[in-house]
């Protein structure tokens, strides 16, 4: 836009503000540009001919460590639409978090690889009741580096019991889901009592990725979504595993009552659920959520 047009168009702004008594809101600190996304803008009144107001805010995110890399994405794509908003995430195991934000961790909107935290938080008064928004279903799969002599391909999850494990990584049961969903489907497979004492416990699935790829473990149960990220899908291979083998992964997220900015953390929760979103999580192996 000219700066000219830029001049024109605030005058016209003040001057309808000031024929509706002066109580137009404030301008952003920020001075972003109003965005044509509809989950940027605030809608005027019912009746109003008033121009959308842009989206501004903060909004800080804590992140299941499955969405690593999605959740990247997302923040990028949102962000291009809304300018005037700026989304921080932080990445973790979703028990952690749970029990963070039930103590008063600053966050604004909390995505768990797990749907009842979430839904513990309304029960404790922290979210909204029945504002939890499922908002994909996560897989898992067996990884190992391209180095590696293992046919996981063929071999799947009988992989890990191969004479030549000594490590296989998985996320830590007691507080990370993709953990749970590991031990479970080894279960399922009855190869687990064979092959737990060669566990490495990851923090989050984030770091049990991170010891396969660095040597640290020989195999590991990771999430899909992290064996298709650019950083790890052309150094290593994997099999998916059979999803009715373990319990439904399935993931949610709710907006805080603490957060700052809640106008802005809806709006990027909005994003996420609908079609812009939906494409990222499909491109990162995350099924629809069960209806």
């Amino acid at each position: 836009m000219k700066l000219r047009s830029v001049a024109a168009l605030g005058a016209m702004m003040i001057l309808a503000g000031c024929a509706a008594g002066c109580n137009s809101p404030s301008r952003s600190p920020s001075g972003a540009a109003p965005s044509n996304a509809a989950a940027g803008t605030l809608s005027p009144s019912p009746g109003s001919s008033a121009t959308p107001i842009p989206l501004t805010g903060h909004v800080a995110v804590a992140t299941a460590a499955d969405l690593r890399f999605a959740m990247d994405d997302l923040i990028a794509t949102f962000g291009a639409a809304n300018p005037g908003v700026t989304v921080e995430a932080t990445y973790g195991s979703s028990g952690t978090f749970f029990t963070q934000i039930s103590e008063g961790a600053p966050f604004d909107v909390y995505f768990s690889a797990d749907a009842e935290y979430p839904r513990k938080l309304e029960t404790a008064g922290l979210a909204e009741s029945a504002s939890t928004q499922l908002y994909a279903t996560g897989r898992i799969v067996v990884w190992v580096p391209n180095d590696s002599g293992l046919d996981v391909e063929a071999r799947g999850l009988e992989a890990l019991t191969d004479p030549s494990i000594t490590t296989i990584a998985i996320a830590n049961p007691e507080h990370a889901p993709y953990g749970r969903a590991a031990v479970a489907a080894m279960k399922t497979a009855g190869i687990y009592d064979a092959v737990k004492s060669k566990f490495v416990l990851g923090e989050n699935i984030a770091q049990a990725a991170q010891f396969v790829e660095s040597g640290n473990a020989d195999i590991g149960v990771i999430a899909l979504s992290l064996a298709v990220a650019p950083s790890l899908k052309d150094k290593g291979r994997y099999a998916v595993v059979p999803i009715d083998s373990y319990p439904r992964l399935e993931q949610g997220a709710v907006v805080l009552k603490s957060a700052v900015d809640p106008e802005a953390a809806r709006a990027f929760l909005d994003f996420v659920l609908g079609p812009d979103g939906r494409t990222v999580l499909d491109r990162y192996g995350f099924l629809l959520p069960a209806s």
